[in-house]
């Protein structure tokens, strides 16, 4: 029991305990270090979706390990009775980054934080919400509620009502649905899980200035492109817009579980004492690895490195034979095919040893670590051209 089994065991062993929301995995992993993984059978693999989009700073690293290794030596966990270092000082860097009204909350995943801005605006005293067609912005029932994927949602009917869904990037779908009677609209700057989708420039500028007009709180979904991912901090900041509303996970704990909600302005005084909570929210150990993560960003000039890598991945994969075009910003990627090949082409990349992930039919979605070398991006690239022509 409990003893780690070769490749060929690892379905039947998974299917035996675990419940089949994921299907069976086809490798279990062992360890890592930066941004290559090892499997209990020995072999190496590319590790180029880091987590999705969680892992900023790779596996192992040596810096954040101590700092997990020292909070946990000094202060495990205190509930939200009680206040502890390290979560304040990662307040106070995210309140730093944005404005000193900013207020921040924190939770566990970006599904918590989706769920807390949800619960967030029916406190303006308005009840509609309106989000985008092909969103993804959890699997619980408020943050499933606005995601925009039918088939994703189907299941759990009935869902939160007074949801309506504008088309992404369309101005004209959303004008046609924001009213005084809005509570909030929220959006991601760039849509990962229906395929890497970036918002067409000017059109978050559009959403603050048409829910400004309206009243209408403005929610920024960066649980994907926060934290440094597209090669700035928060994956809207180039539009020169300020949400009242932004939700992170995923990079924020640098690999352990961890969101946030933060609001901005009015906006931060809606919620009272006793409105919204979480036992783990805060938690100093995942605090202390995501302070650490964000120093090393900060003092090693990551987020230059983040779009110096992404653009050399656009320029190289759009070479390929096979590749219709490269979208997304800094390390976060989608590789769109000229055929809808997408789950196989993944399967091919796993037997040469790339992790990589299929969000839809035709595309081929990136994520690595920020510690990506120019030596792995050209491993990759060139794997990658092999698996296609196969």
């Amino acid at each position: 029991m409990g003893k780690a089994m070769k490749k060929s065991d690892v379905a039947g062993r998974w299917n035996s305990v675990m419940q089949s929301n994921y299907g069976a995995p086809a490798i279990q992993l062992e360890r890592g270090k930066g941004i290559t993984v090892w499997d209990i059978d020995g072999k190496r693999y590319l590790d180029m979706l880091g987590g999705i989009a969680t892992n900023l700073l790779g596996h192992n690293h040596p810096k954040v390990a101590a700092a997990i290794s020292a909070q946990a030596k000094r202060l495990g966990h205190t509930s939200n009775f009680y206040a502890n270092e390290e979560s304040l000082n990662l307040a106070e860097r995210l309140q730093a980054k944005f404005d000193p009204t900013a207020r921040i909350f924190f939770c566990n995943s970006g599904t918590e934080a989706n769920e807390a801005a949800l619960k967030l605006s029916r406190l303006t005293g308005r009840k509609r919400v309106v989000a985008a067609l092909g969103a993804f912005h959890g699997r619980t029932m408020g943050a499933l509620s606005i995601t925009g994927q039918r088939e994703k949602r189907e299941s759990f009917k009935p869902l939160v009502p007074k949801i309506d869904f504008a088309e992404y990037n369309n101005m004209k779908s959303v004008k046609r649905r924001i009213s005084k009677r809005t509570a909030m609209l929220i959006v991601e700057p760039i849509q990962g899980e229906k395929g890497v989708i970036p918002a067409k420039k000017g059109f978050l500028k559009f959403l603050r200035d048409i829910t400004t007009e309206s009243e209408t709180l403005l929610a920024i979904d960066a649980v994907q492109t926060g934290m440094g991912r597209t090669g700035r901090w928060f994956g809207f900041e180039e539009e020169g817009i300020t949400p009242d509303i932004i939700t992170l996970a995923k990079g924020l704990g640098g690999g352990l579980p961890m969101g946030a909600m933060i609001a901005i302005g009015k906006t931060a005084s809606l919620y009272r004492p006793g409105s919204h909570g979480s036992t783990f929210g805060g938690n100093p150990i995942v605090a202390a690895c995501a302070n650490t993560t964000i120093e090393i960003i900060e003092n090693e000039s990551l987020l230059k490195r983040n779009l110096q890598a992404g653009e050399l991945l656009k320029s190289e994969l759009s070479k390929i034979n096979g590749v219709r075009e490269v979208r997304g910003s800094g390390l976060l990627l989608g590789i769109v095919l000229t055929n809808p090949i997408s789950k196989e082409l993944m399967k091919r990349l796993l037997e040469l040893r790339i992790l990589v992930n299929s969000p839809s039919d035709d595309v081929i979605r990136i994520a690595p670590a920020y510690v990506v070398s120019d030596s792995q991006i050209e491993e990759f690239i060139t794997t990658f051209r092999k698996a296609i022509s196969i």
